[in-house]
């Protein structure tokens, strides 16, 4: 699948049909919707449809408030606090269990290293099989740099969209840019960077026996507490299927690539995978183009899956830099029921730099 590289940046709220709510799942909400950079008059209309079934206190709600929430998200607490104010109080926090202790981590030989490799293409080869289909918001941000250092970034533009996962097919719906809503917008046509195939394509490509990719086993890595084990890999560029179009010169190349699988150690699912063109001839304009992404346990109705949850790609065009990163989140069941509202009045409040700058994502690029 073909992968486009330009500029986008985007984001999005829900609003859920009346549920009912204990506190604990009420803070795990407000957090995740102020996290994703959802509009305040969305988050302030869900919150108004929750009935809980504990007490809100006021101190806990001040909590709340306190993470960022919006002002018409903070009115939208007061009220759902004050008309708790007769529940029962919400149980106590259990007592942290102690901390086991630390597992004593040996390095896999090299029999050991090619069993794993092994197990993790097997992963990798029949991912998308084991998806189900469902909708989920995404969440896209662009950033350049004219002067090509790389310290001086400028948010371009913000994009909001309903990426719609169907029979081991993706859609894209464009909701709103900038914050304003838009109608008929098609996904490849935004300008800008667009990138589509994050649930397995590129993962397939790298593992599939017809890209005879080089394998190797780097190290044991860790993320977010997690063993992981960790290959290098390389696509030569006869073998690759990754193009970059440039819009300027109407000119298409494919260009090799390389870059790190991040595997678990526990049951061989890739959770992060980078990806670094070679071979891009030097007189074509696009050079650089680097990607980064993240895959983590999502819950869709009950089941977990391994999902995309962000992505981070850099590119150059001579001087000009560019900085797209993307989030997805509110990953829910597909069905008629599962729908996108967004408010083009609230301009949501813009993303900060991600603590830290990883290698960068996988796209296929149009400038």
């Amino acid at each position: 699948m073909t992968r486009r590289l330009a500029l986008l940046f985007m984001i999005s709220a829900v609003l859920y049909a009346q549920r009912q709510m204990t506190v604990a799942q009420l803070s795990g909400f407000i957090k995740s919707s102020v996290a994703s950079h959802l509009d305040d008059r969305s988050i302030a209309e869900t919150v108004k449809k929750i009935k809980l079934t504990e007490k809100l206190d006021q101190r806990t709600a001040t909590e709340l408030m306190s993470l960022g929430a919006g002002p018409k998200t903070a009115n939208a607490l007061h009220d759902l606090s004050e008309a708790s104010a007769g529940l029962p109080d919400p149980p106590a926090p259990t007592a942290p269990a102690p901390k086991p202790p630390p597992r004593m981590v040996t390095l896999p030989d090299s029999e050991d290293r090619a069993k794993i490799l092994d197990a993790v293409r097997e992963y990798a080869l029949n991912y998308t099989a084991g998806l189900p289909n469902f909708i989920c918001t995404q969440v896209t941000r662009r950033q350049v740099d004219p002067s090509g250092i790389g310290d001086h970034w400028q948010q371009a533009d913000k994009l909001q969209e309903q990426l719609t996962y169907f029979e081991h097919k993706e859609s894209y719906k464009v909701m709103a840019v900038n914050g304003q809503m838009v109608n008929n917008k098609d996904h490849l046509k935004l300008g800008g960077a667009i990138t589509s195939g994050e649930f397995g394509s590129m993962m397939y490509e790298i593992f599939a026996p017809e890209t005879a990719a080089d394998f190797e086993w780097a190290r044991l890595g860790k993320l977010d507490g997690r063993i992981m084990n960790v290959f290098n890999y390389r696509v030569t560029q006869p073998r690759s299927h990754y193009s970059i179009y440039h819009e300027g010169v109407n000119r298409t190349i494919i260009a090799g690539y390389h870059g790190l699988i991040y595997a678990s150690r526990d049951n061989n699912a890739v959770i992060r995978l980078t990806l670094e063109c070679d071979e891009i001839p030097r007189d074509f304009p696009v050079q650089d183009v680097k990607l980064d992404m993240w895959y983590d346990t999502v819950k869709i109705s009950d089941q977990e899956f391994v999902l995309p949850i962000k992505w981070d790609m850099h590119s150059r065009d001579g001087k000009y830099m560019v900085w797209n990163s993307a989030e997805f989140a509110l990953y829910r069941k597909f069905g008629a029921e599962a729908t996108i509202k967004f408010d083009s009045t609230d301009d949501p409040e813009p993303s900060s730099k991600p603590e830290t700058t990883p290698a960068k994502p996988p796209v296929k690029k149009q400038q």
